[in-house]
């Protein structure tokens, strides 16, 4: 086992954990996620049929709808959401929904953004915490 560590950009803050689901192209939450099941319902996306509850999912960045938001605010609702967002881009539609999340139910996944270099390293079933000052730290197999 190997661990890595990062100094993530915090777009809404918090701590996790949990195991990386790595999307390999981005994915719009409105008509792409089933905020009641925490599935991926986008047919035409290739992590189609995935969970992404309670995972640390990373996605390149967000697409699409800025409804996208109100889609992630259901997951919480619901408890479906995943454990924390880490992207390799500012989406200030995904911290938007994680933000009013916290205001309204007082919980929400952590969205952070790391350098795309960074981003990079963490591969699917990785475990990773996020700590509340938006460190990453990476366990991961010898590659």
């Amino acid at each position: 086992m190997s661990a890595y560590t990062f100094q993530a950009q915090v777009l809404v803050g918090g701590t996790a954990v949990g195991q990386a689901l790595v999307l390999p192209e981005p994915l719009s939450l409105w008509g792409g996620l089933n905020p009641e099941t925490g599935e991926i319902i986008d047919r035409r996306h290739p992590s189609a049929g995935q969970v992404v509850t309670g995972r640390v999912l990373l996605l390149p960045a967000g697409r699409g709808s800025s409804s996208a938001s109100s889609i992630l605010l259901e997951a919480v609702r619901q408890g479906t959401a995943p454990a924390a967002i880490i992207t390799a881009e500012v989406d200030g539609i995904l911290a938007l929904g994680a933000a009013v999340a916290r205001e309204m139910y007082d919980r929400a996944p952590p969205v952070l953004v790391l350098l795309p270099e960074e981003y990079a390293q963490i591969h699917e079933g990785d475990q990773v915490q996020v700590m509340a000052d938006g460190l990453v730290v990476c366990q991961n197999n010898e590659r």
